[in-house]
């Protein structure tokens, strides 16, 4: 790495945001530095950088690196960023920042309340501090070996504020989740620090219980954003958080159509993954092609519920990507699984048209049973479902470009 530079160091770094947001905040050649451990100490000597984030597994290893920690990083026990200034290195904790910016943008107050900490790593060190100084009436750690552990939640039904530090629920393993809220009757807010999917189970949970929530995306953004300070040493806006994190969101969340067969979904859809650089993914299709049969013999040899675990199937694997448009069949809705999988990292959108307009040819469910029927059956999971409605009565140009308008792309 030469001199004047900036980037991020860890052990396995795989796809990161960090390299576009500080390109945002300060313009400056960020780099993605994967070091193994007997690397890390040589690279922090010979010094050949300005400013560094660290994340798993060295924010602790790289302390007695540091010739000056900032009171944060001291009492927390962990640097996720740090300032070269002339050969002397400065360690700062600025995690601590993000996760109480965080809570403030999402409008989750810990003061007085009983907090729950999901896990026992360095994230965990940061999120206990924070809770501590802005308030919370207790912070109890959960781990799988502690005292208190998943073994023995109930103590701990009393709880009124949940968040989630470990990896679990994070993509790929988007299916896995921590805990059930069951248990927790007084629970009232819930912050996990995972950012993909852009909501967990966890999540889905808290918002199915109507239950405010926080995933970790502005906690990433708001950490970075106080780093790029310390690297340039002058003033960020906190505007510029909720600018970029709105752009990540808008260019990662999956654009999933749902709606009525023969709506229009694969047309559209095509349209706006071709208008927005995206690649596109239809259900049905990928199950004629993966199945070597059509959709309509897989309905006659082994019946609609055949069907639909191989529509499952399809639609968790491909709703857990990001940065995809997805079209679904008609039915999709009908599971509950299914709406959970395309809540997870996607912005729904309902494609209506009128019911006269709708084609049956080849649509097994559509031939057996009247359209006003099945509309009768799904609208109101669409519209539960959905987070935005067009209708595609016209153009499906113009419904494609609407969905672009509204949708802020």
């Amino acid at each position: 790495m030469a001199e004047a530079e900036y980037g991020l160091i860890g052990e396995k770094l795989g796809h990161s945001f960090s390299p576009y947001i500080h390109g945002e905040l300060g313009g400056y050649d960020y780099r993605l530095i994967e070091l193994e451990r007997g690397e890390l100490g040589r690279f922090l000597k010979r010094g050949a950088f300005r400013g560094l984030n660290v994340t798993v597994p060295y924010k602790k290893d790289v302390i007695p690196y540091c010739a000056w920690l900032s009171p944060e990083a001291r009492r927390i026990g962990s640097v996720n960023t740090i300032v070269n200034d002339g050969g002397l290195l400065r360690g700062y904790n600025t995690d601590y920042f993000g996760f109480v910016y965080m809570l403030r943008k999402a409008g989750i107050d810990v003061k007085g309340k009983k907090a729950l900490v999901l896990g026992s790593g360095g994230a965990s060190l940061t999120v206990q501090t924070a809770l501590h100084d802005i308030g919370a009436k207790s912070v109890t750690v959960i781990s799988r070996g502690g005292e208190d552990n998943y073994g023995n939640l109930e103590r701990h039904a009393d709880a009124r504020l949940i968040v989630n530090t470990t990896p679990v629920g994070m993509y790929p393993k988007v299916e896995a989740a921590p805990l059930s809220l069951e248990i927790f009757p007084d629970c009232e807010a819930v912050a996990d620090i995972i950012y993909n999917p852009s909501r967990t189970k966890l999540l889905l949970d808290a918002e199915a219980r109507g239950i405010p929530y926080a995933n970790g995306l502005p906690m990433l953004v708001a950490q970075a954003k106080a780093a790029a300070e310390l690297f340039l040493g002058q003033n960020i806006a906190d505007e510029r958080i909720d600018e970029i994190t709105s752009i990540i969101e808008k260019r990662t969340k999956n654009i999933i159509l749902i709606g009525m067969p023969g709506c229009g979904k694969t047309t559209v859809g095509k349209l706006l993954a071709r208008s927005l650089g995206r690649e596109f993914a239809d259900t049905d299709e990928i199950i004629v092609e993966e199945s070597g049969r059509s959709i309509p013999d897989i309905f006659a040899a082994d019946g609609e519920a055949a069907f639909r675990d191989l529509e499952h199937s399809v639609i968790a694997r491909e709703a857990k990507k990001s940065s995809l448009v997805i079209a679904t069949g008609g039915g999709s809705v009908l599971r509950e699984d299914n709406r959970e999988a395309m809540r997870m990292n996607s912005t729904v959108v309902y494609i209506r048209r009128d019911l006269d307009k709708l084609p049956s040819a080849g649509r097994p469910l559509s031939q057996a049973t009247p359209p006003d029927e099945l509309y009768r059956r799904r609208a109101p999971l669409y519209e539960e479902l959905a987070e935005l409605t067009v209708y595609n009565n016209a153009s499906a140009r113009d419904t494609a470009d609407e969905i672009i308008r509204r949708l802020g792309l």
